[in-house]
């Protein structure tokens, strides 16, 4: 049969991994075909992995998205498309579980709208390649011999492989029906340079440089086979030219091994201890033990593969070695069961070009070869890149949330249902459709934690089931709930004496049962961690430049007829509320002491009020012992240890620098004038 000649090849998904390595090798290898790029620049692509070939001028690249036919259309009128190689797809096996109904939108509402677009231009289409995956025939036996060849059946077991299937069979009966020339591929895991770290390889090459532990699902006894990127795109460019049409082609290797093979592998290139270093997590729902296939009838077209393991996993850690910071910010990626929170278009993407709908936009070429959207006037269906859900309005942390979005020019909305009524909750994310969702809600007491005493039920429907069921729903949606918790869960100890700066760190557990609000924040604290999605902001006697606010820690004990004089760490509002908005739009996740670094005690603090605010200002002590007698519940009084957010935040202030720049200093003016 003679060999299949394109002229004009339209490759969507092309800024992601597998499909950047095709296009650019058919850049390079075939100068008389003309290559245009269609992607929507989501999370997991990246223009910098089309660098090699965007000087050449037979490629073209257009942002947009394959689920627009209008702009579909578009391209396939006016640059002569007659062949389509379709990669563009979800393909995170881990999101799909989260947000499954993403992957039904794009891997299968985008394949039918191409396969439609194809079908309109009549006999002009004499390729469409549809790229799907080994997962869609589901689990292979662990004892077979023989692997899945392309007529066994199809019985795929996770919503990302599920949707695959579903875009096969629509390939399939366009095939059928219409008479359109398409031939689909089905192939093993793929690794290599440019891959986004949200999958094994380069999560593990990432995490082994620095420094970290591998987290391995389950106990890594799967079983998977790898390629080295270069040979499959090889594989493509065979399958382009030899392929017949109506034909279906395994990309494979007879050659497998388990995760934790893969694992200590890369421990091996790292010289690290497995032993040490690799940590085995929670399974996810469904985890397929073994793919296998029989790619015999690839063979047959004259492709093999090239790299060995050995080879492939060395150059791949040279590469990222050499590129650490290709993704920019991945820490939401590593993650050992990542829910990917960043929108199409994010930082990297950011200065490229708009992300516009197809119904607002015009099309112009430029003279890099490269189509840019152009925007008509007020494009009512663009999706912000962030977008803040808040609970917790009538609060004084979530009212000032709402002030800072408002100052940032953040978009946000508050919530409007209860926290422990899912309905409500699911409500609230359907009708905001939120990038982030921030919790400030919660019951401290009426007017203090002596409340929550009398009031047991009442705090546990809001400070733990509220908090659980929000997290949970927002699991579901792939999203990220910042937290704000307290620290008031522990007390100085032998571990942690009173004075000594040695203060509770986040992996510490609570060891402060005296209050029962306490109590409540402690048991929801430790059922948080089993969530992912969560970062958890230890807030401590929360002071902010507001002296008239009631909740403000130094406005009440400036109240109290006798204050105890005990060094504490507390938090301050002014400087950290907008670094818990950064934090957000980090995705950071985990357990954070959210306080300023250091303590300061009672009488100091009413030292700054003395000299700031009111030099005729004077207090009485007492000690804990005669506190008691005057409160219901006892307090928490520690140190905690905040080198974690120094670290992350190094222009953070101490406790004592930071109370003077944000609360004393703009008060001491407004109070004298």
């Amino acid at each position: 049969m003679a060999e299949y000649k394109p002229k004009n090849i339209l490759i969507t998904g092309a800024a992601g991994f597998i499909a950047s390595h095709v296009a650019n090798r058919l850049i390079r290898n075939y100068p008389q075909y003309k290559i245009v790029v269609l992607d929507k620049l989501d999370y997991c692509s990246n223009l910098k992995n089309l660098r090699p070939s965007q000087s050449s001028p037979n490629f073209k690249f257009i942002k947009g998205d394959i689920g627009s036919a209008d702009l579909v259309n578009f391209i396939l009128l006016t640059e002569s498309i007659d062949t389509i190689m379709h990669f563009a797809a979800q393909t995170h096996v881990d999101n799909s579980f989260g947000n499954s109904f993403e992957f039904t939108k794009n891997n299968i509402y985008g394949t039918h709208v191409l396969l439609e677009a194809c079908k309109v231009t009549g006999q002009q289409i004499k390729r469409f390649i549809h790229v799907s995956t080994d997962e869609v025939y589901g689990e292979t036996d662990e004892d077979a011999l023989v692997g899945n060849h392309e007529a066994s059946q199809l019985l795929p077991t996770n919503p990302y492989s599920a949707t695959k299937a579903g875009a096969e069979m629509l390939v399939m009966a366009y095939g059928r029906s219409y008479g359109l020339p398409v031939i689909t591929t089905r192939g093993n895991n793929v690794y290599g340079p440019n891959q986004f770290p949200e999958k094994m390889i380069p999560k593990f090459i990432l995490l082994a440089m620095r420094g970290k532990s591998l987290p391995i699902h389950g106990d890594g006894s799967n079983v998977r086979s790898y390629l080295y990127c270069e040979d499959v795109a090889e594989a493509f460019e065979t399958i382009l030219h030899k392929g017949e049409v109506g034909h279906v082609y395994n990309i494979g290797t007879d050659k497998e091994r388990t995760v934790l093979d893969v694992a200590k592998d890369i421990c091996r290139l790292f010289s690290l201890e497995a032993d040490q270093v690799i940590k085995f997590v929670e399974n996810r729902p469904f985890n397929d033990q073994r793919y296998f296939l029989d790619h015999q009838k690839l063979k047959n077209l004259g492709w093999s593969e090239r790299t060995t393991w050995v080879e492939g996993l060395k150059k791949t850690m040279e590469w990222y070695l050499s590129n650490p910071d290709w993704w920019g910010d991945v820490s939401g990626a590593l993650l050992p069961h990542p829910r990917m929170l960043m929108m199409p278009g994010s930082e990297r993407n950011a200065s490229d070009v708009g992300i516009l709908a197809a119904s607002h936009v015009a099309y112009k070429s430029s003279h890099k070869g490269m189509v840019i959207p152009v925007p008509k006037t007020n494009p009512t269906n663009q999706k912000p890149l962030l977008k803040f859900l808040i609970y917790g309005r009538t609060g004084w942390i979530g009212g000032l949330l709402g002030k800072l979005c408002e100052k940032q020019e953040i978009p946000f909305e508050y919530g409007k249902g209860r926290l422990q009524e899912r309905s409500q909750v699911l409500a609230d994310i359907q009708s905001v459709r939120p990038t982030h969702v921030l919790n400030a809600a919660g019951l401290t007491g009426r007017p203090n934690v002596d409340w929550c005493e009398s009031h047991k039920p009442e705090t546990i429907r809001t400070n733990v089931v509220g908090t659980l069921t929000l997290a949970d729903v927002c699991r579901e949606h792939g999203l990220l709930m910042v937290n704000f918790a307290t620290g008031c869960i522990f007390e100085y100890d032998d571990a942690h004496p009173l004075g000594s700066g040695i203060g509770f760190k986040e992996e510490d557990k609570p060891n402060f049962i005296g209050s029962f609000y306490s109590k409540t924040k402690a048991m929801v604290e430790e059922l948080l961690n089993e969530y992912d999605n969560v970062c958890t902001l230890r807030v401590r006697m929360p002071i902010s430049s507001d002296l008239s606010n009631p909740r403000n820690f130094i406005t009440k004990i400036a109240k109290y007829d006798k204050v105890v004089n005990i060094p504490n760490s507390m938090s301050i509002l002014d400087e950290l509320l907008p670094i818990s908005l950064e934090m957000a739009k980090r995705n950071l996740r985990g357990i954070w002491n959210f306080t300023n670094p250091g303590v300061v005690s009672h009488n100091e603090i009413l030292e700054m009020y003395k000299k700031y605010i009111n030099p005729n200002f004077k207090w009485v002590n007492f000690t804990l012992d005669e506190q008691a007698k005057v409160i219901v519940a006892p307090r928490s009084n520690n140190e905690m240890d905040a080198s974690k957010l120094k670290n992350e935040f190094p222009e953070l202030l101490s406790i004592k620098e930071s109370l003077v720049k944000y609360v004393f200093e703009p008060n001491k003016k407004s109070f004298t004038a």
